[in-house]
């Protein structure tokens, strides 16, 4: 050995992340056995604890990260909590089934342990989400914020775990990754002990977690064109469009990023557009803002998250200081222009066609820079909605609602989620809103045709090899999980596996 091995530092910070999941194998699979009640407990007091803190974490995440609307960001938190918890109380994910006429039982298995990643965009709301879906699953997560928002994200992590521990969760269930880097993440990942993956992020990120060798559930981007037909009401679909695209700076990748009707509508659409709160840019304005968002063919990604006032006036535009959106107009839709992109701020494009034929037409060729992703249509014509929605490569189409909302399933009676599925059409292996289903598989256990088959008296208790321990006190300082409350062959095991990781770290 020469003396350049000696030198050889082990990266601490990725130890301590391999370490985590060490910890979450363990606590998954003691969490697995917990009973329904146990389960909905836990819940139950991870919601409570969320709820209570979302403002908190709304304003330290846009503190952190310059993007949003606090306010807004409070209310994505405290739907992320009792909301999404009640959609899905009912939603049996513990309990085995029993199909007497088809002699079949099936049994849940929990995937073990998620590695979550959450984005800059909704770094506080993405962890509450994918903590809670988590819980009800049965499973250990372990989270990976964005570096421009580690601190609200572990922060808000810790308060999680520390709620889940006092009602009775093992410790190391919720966990997070402090200071994340991509070669950080890249490893865990890769790692033998994660079971799936939850990738929200930029493409890089997402296409990396399919590539790891480990099944991930991965989301893509939007771009989603609302088409305003005749046959709505322009003043009500006005006011669904500036809610849904000023709502938090429009983070949300749902949020509407082309408005579309007919040449025969476009003047009303405009004078709409204005009366809900609307700038509605000059061409000379549209050149300027188009210059400001596209500096040398890339997005701007300072105006991300931005106000409609923040982003005119870095773009030299003078506007009211009451208008929450700005809507460029692009008087032909067939050109290849850049504000037909997908716009993370308050940016609007309108444009206009001759008629309903062209209208899918552009939709569809826009949409595929979202595909898989959302649309919206405002307007009464049944037909031309049922059109529509087959000629947009979407999976999801949200009707006279605010698409922001209503993709996330906040205005619709879509499931709630932050993971907005893409399937086929955006390369992802799910199409749904990502719920706690989709991190639970069932063992089926199939009886012949033929062969005669009592399932009358059976008694799944015995599977529960660990009773739920009782819940503990509520404490009002975060708790670290204490390595006094795993068990010697746990704690020997996690031991062994620091030392390979120290020793492989150091090779």
């Amino acid at each position: 050995m020469g003396s350049d091995a000696l030198l050889n530092v082990p990266d601490r910070a990725l130890s301590s992340a391999r370490m985590k999941v060490v910890r979450a194998a363990w606590a998954a699979s003691y969490y697995r056995k917990f009973d329904r009640g146990t389960v909905l407990r836990i819940a139950d007091a991870v919601a409570k604890a969320g709820y209570e803190r979302a403002a908190h974490y709304a304003e330290w995440a846009v503190r952190e990260t310059g993007y949003g609307v606090a306010e807004h960001k409070t209310l994505k938190n405290q739907l992320s909590t009792h909301n999404l918890l009640d959609y899905y109380r009912d939603l049996d994910l513990v309990t085995p089934r029993v199909d007497q006429d088809r002699k079949i039982i099936e049994l849940p298995v929990p995937a073990g342990v998620v590695f979550a990643l959450a984005p800059v965009t909704n770094p506080v709301a993405t962890v509450y989400y994918k903590t809670m879906l988590a819980i009800l699953s049965r499973n250990a997560i372990v989270l990976s914020p964005h570096p421009f928002a580690k601190e609200c994200s572990a922060d808000a992590a810790r308060h999680l775990a520390a709620a889940a521990e006092a009602a009775g969760a093992p410790s190391g269930l919720i966990q997070c990754v402090e200071d994340p880097t991509v070669a950080l993440v890249e490893d865990i990942m890769a790692s033998d002990k994660i079971n799936v993956i939850m990738a929200t992020g930029g493409n890089a990120m997402v296409r990396a977690a399919y590539s790891s060798g480990n099944p991930a559930l991965g989301v893509g981007p939007g771009n989603a064109v609302a088409y305003v037909d005749p046959s709505a009401s322009v003043d009500a679909a006005a006011r669904c469009l500036v809610e849904s695209k000023s709502f938090d700076n429009s983070i949300l990748c749902t949020n509407e990023s082309i408005c579309l009707t007919l040449e025969q509508n476009r003047d009303n659409m405009i004078r709409a557009l204005r009366t809900a709160g609307a700038h509605v840019c000059t061409p000379e304005e549209t050149d300027r803002l188009r210059d400001y968002l596209w500096d040398d063919g890339r997005f701007n990604l300072a105006a991300i998250g931005k106000s409609a006032q923040w982003i005119a006036k870095n773009a030299g535009l003078r506007i009211n200081s009451a208008a929450k959106i700005l809507v460029p107009v692009v008087a032909l839709p067939g050109q290849d222009d850049v504000l037909f992109k997908e716009k993370l701020c308050p940016v609007l494009t309108l444009t206009a066609v001759t008629d309903f034929n062209q209208a899918m037409t552009f939709a569809a060729r826009a949409a595929k820079r979202g595909a898989g992703h959302s649309a919206a249509f405002h307007g009464d014509d049944t037909q031309r909605l049922v059109a529509y929605s087959s000629a947009v490569p979407v999976n999801r189409v949200v009707v006279n609602a605010p698409c922001s909302q209503g993709g996330a399933g906040f205005a619709t009676h879509l499931p709630p989620s932050f993971m907005i599925g893409t399937g086929y059409a955006g390369r992802s292996s799910v199409g749904e809103n990502v719920g706690p289903q989709h991190l639970v598989h069932w063992t089926k256990i199939a009886f012949g045709r033929d062969v005669p088959a009592d399932l009358s008296g059976l008694d799944f208790d015995s599977l529960a090899q660990r009773p739920a321990p009782e819940p503990v006190e509520s404490q009002t300082t975060h708790r670290q999980p204490s390595q006094a409350e795993l068990t010697k062959n746990d704690l020997r095991a996690m031991i062994l596996e620091e030392i390979r990781a120290l020793k492989g770290a150091s090779e």
